[in-house]
């Protein structure tokens, strides 16, 4: 009699149909696994991505700064010129201020790649908003005579009002520099300032010119009224040079001895756009400086992140030990993982970018700077944010993949 219960099919290790391999996750499913982590602790999500965030805002905005104010700088180069050489007396052997000799101006001129020479002379007056100033205060501005031909030469600009002309050369009339008529409180012409015991009319106020900041903190007369009101002694106390483009270092080096040659060490000859190159430079090396604070913002960004996928892993123990009791690989466990870390490496790259922008847009638009944003930092810094992400969740993810199924349902 045989018996109605069969053994099943199999059941003497042989004919045995092998287990169906394990299921692969379409792209789609790998991706919403990778991103439940953040989805759900978003408040942990957020603050791990700011550390991110802020080291690329810091980024973008000092390499949006920068490159604004680059271009502002060469835009007034262009405006401005860079073959402005100013020669003024320098400090003789023992120290003293020297003076230019009376024809320096004339000899100047004679200099063959020189397109224009013009010059300021030096008063000892004070110019004032009221004759009411206490008589042992000296907060007075400088008063300087000048030739008509300064504002072509130096392409300055009015502000307002007009520049000083034969109609004017005789009158008791003035120009404020720029930053003259702010210290006076002064922002339109028609106005009057007390110097040397008389009132002159204010006829202009000139624009700043970043190329004779001396020119801006002054009172401007003509020359005829210095020399003959204030007691000037008409020798040029600086003299402005405008040259060929192409031969500036060369006039530059013969500036002095053709000014004064009996000394021309006693001559100091300047460039000034070389002074706001080295502004600028100066100015850059600040920026690295925020570049490399930027950097151990990402850094730090990168350790929270990975200090967060640590702390992912060891909660979710339990979920992982599920998945791969189910039959999940170990490199979907660890692909998940790295998901994450990179989709929040991603969040604060792009967030910070985001904010970067609008920081270079509201600081060149107080300045009144161009807006210049590279566009490769725009692309590099939120990739490189996503690849610290990744390298922050590297070792937690291979944590989370090695775990066993046994040991890690325990937490269940």
């Amino acid at each position: 009699m045989t018996s109605s219960l069969t053994p099943p099919r199999g059941a003497q290790g042989h004919n045995v149909e092998p287990l169906p391999p394990p299921a692969r996750l379409r792209p789609g499913d790998i991706l919403r696994q990778g991103t439940l982590g953040p989805r759900i602790r978003r408040l942990r999500a957020m603050l791990c991505a700011l550390g991110i965030a802020l080291g690329i805002a810091a980024l973008v905005a000092v390499t949006g700064v920068s490159a604004s104010s680059k271009t502002h700088l060469l835009a007034q180069l262009d405006r401005l010129g860079s073959n402005l050489l100013t020669v003024s007396p320098g400090k003789g052997l023992d120290g003293t201020q020297t003076t230019l000799p009376p024809q320096a101006e004339k000899m100047l001129s004679r200099i063959g790649p020189v397109q224009q020479v013009t010059a300021i002379t030096a008063t000892d007056a004070k110019a004032y908003r009221t004759p009411y100033m206490p008589k042992d205060r000296d907060g007075g501005l400088q008063v300087v005579g000048t030739r008509r031909s300064l504002l072509p030469a130096l392409r300055g600009e009015l502000q307002a009002g007009r520049w000083l002309d034969t109609s004017s050369e005789r009158l008791p009339t003035v120009v404020l520099g720029h930053d003259a008529a702010a210290a006076l409180g002064l922002h339109t012409p028609g106005t009057r300032v007390w110097i040397a015991g008389h009132w002159y009319a204010v006829i202009g106020i000139l624009r700043a010119n970043e190329l004779a900041p001396e020119i801006d903190r002054s009172v401007l007369m003509s020359w005829t009224n210095a020399v003959k009101d204030l007691g000037a002694n008409g020798t040029a106390s600086t003299v402005y040079l405008r040259t060929d483009p192409d031969k500036v270092s060369a006039v530059q080096n013969i500036a002095g001895a053709t000014a004064n040659p009996a000394a021309p060490q006693n001559v100091a000859v300047s460039r000034p756009s070389d002074l706001l190159k080295a502004r600028y430079e100066t100015v850059s090396g600040l920026n690295s400086l925020v570049i490399a604070l930027a950097s151990v913002a990402l850094l730090v960004g990168g350790v929270g992140i990975a200090n967060t996928m640590v702390v992912g892993v060891m909660e979710r123990r339990g979920e992982i030990g599920l998945r791969r009791s189910l039959g999940a690989r170990t490199g979907q466990i660890a692909t998940q993982f790295l998901i994450e870390a990179a989709v929040l490496g991603a969040a604060g790259g792009i967030t910070g970018a985001l904010l970067g922008a609008v920081g270079v847009l509201g600081y060149a638009a107080w300045e009144r700077w161009p807006v210049v944003i590279p566009p490769a930092i725009l692309v590099t810094g939120p990739a490189a944010a996503m690849a610290v992400g990744i390298l922050a969740g590297l070792y937690p993810a291979l944590r989370a993949s090695r775990l066993a199924p046994t040991e890690a349902l325990r937490s269940l």
